[in-house]
């Protein structure tokens, strides 16, 4: 009689992805540092919201004289207003930023993996199309013009992230970084916008001499050249190029930003992408930002002009824009994203979270300005109106995300307490040492010592107790 066949041994069912999941330590250190500048940036950019708003309302013609003022070498194209030098210089800072956030992203990041790269990319890109598409229908119903379309596509993290400062809603590490992973890829197809569509007649000498100037940049960092009097100034000469080649200015920014060296080597603590963000961050979000919000959104916000951003197709575009369009778009693109890769979310976390964190992503302050600016360039009343419903959309949109937000702050804070938690006092949070014996010896030692005190207390509070003569019958 033949032996009875063993049974096949089933087939191990592979572990289901997590969304928005736990980081690991190294992520979730760079994200903390990175969002600790990004906030008090935003603060920044806040105040100088705030104050443009507030100038341009009370002596306005002191803030178009400053804003029109002109400066520069006119010799070489460059002889520019003081808000167009906020706009195509300073931000080119805020786009070498958003470059090298990009490259350590692609490289070390969230979106090395395509597999955990597919939930932000595909985030990031309903949060774009659905804002335009609500644009184009507002406007084509309306009569407006579609030239705005791309406005309302842009999230402006510092901004997002001052707002969660003011309300002292302390984010669990996976919405922050989802958050920040998802304002770089809503960076980068804004990058890819302003090339394509706000590119003016080409220079082709310019241009030349700026791609040839990326070059050089590129194989000094190949040959690992060091020296800021060597980048510097060859960084301000792409930059020039660029601006006179007819794309717009910012480009040259990202581009550098993307040629640097994101992934460390044996013994470096820090990649040399990592160090220089880490130098030029401050700047960006401290300066360059909100220098740019002051000649930025100055515009006069009287009751005739609040009113109109409702009645015209093209303001309320961008508003509906922002507030439906961006909420609508990012969570139903994480919703079909997690359908379609069969992520499961998050068990401390519920689909309430994404939509307060959806909402968030429709404030578009920055780049959404910048944008406006392009599209209705020569328009000048035209780009006061959009800038006005850019500020009105972005508020709205962080009125509600805080109206969300607050309604889970008691989760928020029990989850962030947890991930924060650091009993044994060596510097990393107790989440990330469960797989580690020197930590459990450490977390036994100290409930040791605890464990005697509360034995010589115990036996100390006995004896005082026996010491005490009997209560009278």
């Amino acid at each position: 009689m033949a032996p009875p066949t063993p049974p096949t041994p089933p087939t191990p069912t592979p572990p289901q992805r997590s969304l928005l999941g736990r980081l690991s330590l190294p992520e979730r250190n760079y994200v903390a540092e990175a969002l600790r500048t990004e906030t008090v940036g935003g603060v920044l950019l806040l105040v100088a919201a705030v104050a443009a708003l507030v100038w341009a309302n009370t002596f306005g013609g002191s803030y178009e004289e400053v804003s029109d003022f002109h400066f520069g070498i006119g010799a070489i194209g460059l002889d520019l207003s003081v808000a167009h030098w906020a706009a195509d210089g300073l931000l080119a800072v805020f786009f070498f930023v958003a470059g090298v956030e990009l490259k350590r992203e692609l490289v070390a990041g969230e979106l090395r993996d395509p597999k955990a790269a597919a939930l932000p990319v595909v985030a990031a890109l309903c949060g774009m199309a659905v804002p335009a598409l609500v644009y184009f229908l507002t406007t084509a119903i309306g009569g407006g013009s579609t030239d705005g379309w791309a406005v309302p596509t842009a999230t402006d993290i510092a901004f997002a992230l001052a707002v969660l400062a003011v309300i002292g809603t302390s984010l669990p590490s996976a919405l922050r970084a989802f958050l920040l992973t998802l304002a770089v890829v809503d960076d980068l197809f804004a990058i890819l916008i302003i090339a394509a569509f706000f590119t003016s007649d080409l220079n082709f000498l310019a241009l030349g001499g700026a791609v040839l100037g990326l070059v050089v940049f590129h194989l000094l960092l190949r040959f690992e050249v060091r020296g800021w009097y060597v980048y510097v100034p060859l960084a301000l000469t792409i930059w020039g190029l660029m601006y006179n080649s007819g794309i717009h200015a910012t480009i040259a920014g990202v581009a550098m930003g993307l040629m640097l060296r994101c992934s460390r080597r044996e013994g470096e603590k820090h990649s040399p992408g990592e160090h220089i963000e880490h130098l030029v961050r401050p700047v960006s979000a401290g300066i360059a930002v909100p220098l740019f919000a002051l000649f930025s959104a100055g515009v006069a916000l009287d009751g005739e002009a609040l009113a109109g951003v409702f009645t015209r197709p093209e303001t309320l575009g961008v508003v509906l824009g922002l507030v439906v369009g961006k909420t609508v778009g990012i969570f139903g693109g994480t919703y079909l994203a997690a359908r379609f890769t069969k992520a499961e979310l998050n068990k401390d976390l519920a689909w309430a979270d994404v939509l307060a964190l959806a909402s968030l992503a429709g404030i578009g302050f920055t780049v959404s300005l910048l944008i406006g600016e392009l599209a209705f360039e020569g328009d000048a009343a035209m780009v006061d109106e959009i800038k006005a419903s850019v500020l009105i959309g972005s508020l709205i949109a962080a009125l509600l995300a805080c109206v969300l937000l607050k309604l889970r702050v008691r989760k928020y804070k029990e989850l962030y307490e947890a991930e924060e938690l650091d009993e044994d006092e060596s510097g990393v949070p107790d989440v990330y040492e469960q797989d580690d014996p020197e930590y459990h010896l450490r977390m036994a030692a100290i409930l040791e010592r605890k464990a005697a005190e509360h034995r010589r207390l115990a036996e100390e509070r006995a004896g005082a107790a026996s010491d005490k003569p009997n209560s009278p019958a």
